[in-house]
């Protein structure tokens, strides 16, 4: 891992608020304690499009589906053995991207104290030049609550080329991931699914999963994904915004900034 350089040194009144609130009231009661896995069958593809997506994902695309549900009584198994993960931030910026890395950190604590949180630096191209650090609880702890992708910074590399993806899967395999977290939109989970689709037909044991980021609202499928995290925030901000300017012009009559 390279040194990490990127922690802020100058908070504002409300980032010190965001940064010691208990936002566990916030988290879905089905992610509360310790939630149960089970499987389902794998969605069926839109008959429109199902030899298309059968031939690009051949080994993904009839995997079964995995949901949690709400089992406040469940108690997590003894005897978990530690997990490694890796994260990465994908295309722009959308709020909540840092709770998402936060609330990962969290959970696989959770199931084990020692396990590792690994930040790909930059984006994509950070995967496979192998450019990251290692997530500790005083890295989370400057972030959470707050917005930006100052973090771990993102870009809208693609992992396109042979090469690329081979090299993505010699520095996962190097570290010994169970996981990869691409958090992106729809063209970064287009990648991020043909990676897993890389992976799977060369035995990596690296398993890539997508969590759905943008403010455009265009990555959906219910009822599995209702709305992507960032869209809700996004127009909010944008709401309040119009309202500005539409307040501004009708106090000013004339004009308006």
């Amino acid at each position: 891992p390279v040194q990490y350089t990127r922690a802020r040194h100058a908070y504002s009144a409300l980032q010190r608020e965001r940064l010691a609130a208990d936002c566990s009231a916030h988290l879905p009661a089905v992610l509360r304690g310790s939630p149960r896995l089970s499987s389902r069958a794998a969605p069926t593809p839109p008959e429109r499009d199902e030899d298309t997506i059968r031939s690009l994902f051949p080994k993904t695309c009839s995997l079964p589906r995995v949901e949690f549900e709400a089992d406040p009584g469940h108690e997590p198994a003894a005897g978990h053995e530690p997990v490694k993960l890796g994260v990465v931030l994908s295309g722009g910026q959308a709020p909540g991207g840092h709770n998402v890395i936060a609330g990962v950190f969290d959970a696989i604590r959770r199931w084990h104290p020692d396990s590792t949180l690994v930040g790909f630096l930059d984006g994509p191209k950070g995967i496979f030049r192998g450019d990251f650090v290692e997530v500790t609880r005083e890295i989370i702890d400057g972030f959470r609550n707050t917005g930006g992708f100052d973090m771990l910074g993102s870009g809208r590399h693609k992992i396109e080329t042979d090469e690329q993806m081979q090299n993505s899967m010699t520095v996962c395999a190097g570290l010994g991931l169970d996981g990869l977290i691409v958090i992106g939109g729809d063209d970064s989970n287009t990648n991020a699914a043909l990676l897993a689709e890389f992976f799977e037909a060369q035995g990596c044991k690296t398993k890539v999963i997508g969590v759905p980021k943008t403010i455009d609202g265009d990555l959906k499928y219910p009822p599995h994904i209702p709305v992507s995290f960032g869209f809700d925030t996004a127009c909010k901000t944008y709401a309040a915004l119009v309202g500005n300017v539409a307040v501004d012009a009708l106090s000013a009559q004339k004009y308006y900034h």
